[in-house]
């Protein structure tokens, strides 16, 4: 699981190391006006939200840092990617049937609910795979070459062969 988490978050590196920091920035495209970099930052916050959690099994999906200066420069936002790969990294070989309480907001409240660290693990991972399609819309709309064919597909996600 681990190994699949990190392939998938590093084509995040791909498409920061293509790019300048102007594109990271832009809040041009309609309809939502997000840059690469907000979605890059909120990707990554998720994930830091459950490594955060994890020893006290605690963990508080609205606890996101938001650090803007991972929002403004892709230098940073590689950083950050590259603190949770390594952070992801350190988990090999954990319980991912432990037991842990996760609590997020809904709307209308906070809802805790009890996850193993594997299905906290596969959410920020699908979550991560939403936010690469949003983005592969605004970097198409950017005239931005994604970085490879896969950028934004969850895995699962059947291809049209005709």
């Amino acid at each position: 699981m681990i190994n699949a988490i990190a392939h998938n978050l590093k084509v995040g590196i791909e498409l920061l190391g293509s790019i300048d920091d102007g594109q990271y920035n832009d809040t041009s495209v309609e309809p939502y006006h997000s840059s690469i970099g907000g979605h890059m930052r909120h990707i990554l916050d998720i994930f830091d939200c459950i490594f955060e959690g994890l020893e006290s099994g605690q963990v508080d999906l609205t606890a996101r840092k938001r650090n803007q200066l991972v929002e403004r420069s892709a230098h940073v936002g590689i950083a950050y990617f590259e603190k949770t790969l390594t952070q992801l990294d350190a988990l090999k070989g954990a319980d991912f049937d432990r037991i842990i309480e996760v609590s997020d907001d809904l709307g209308q409240g906070m809802i805790t609910a009890k996850y193993t660290v594997a299905a906290a693990l596969i959410q920020a991972h699908s979550h991560a795979m939403h936010h690469f399609a949003s983005l592969g819309y605004i970097v198409t709309k950017l005239g931005i070459d994604l970085p490879n064919e896969d950028f934004g597909f969850n895995p699962t996600t059947p291809r049209d062969v005709a």
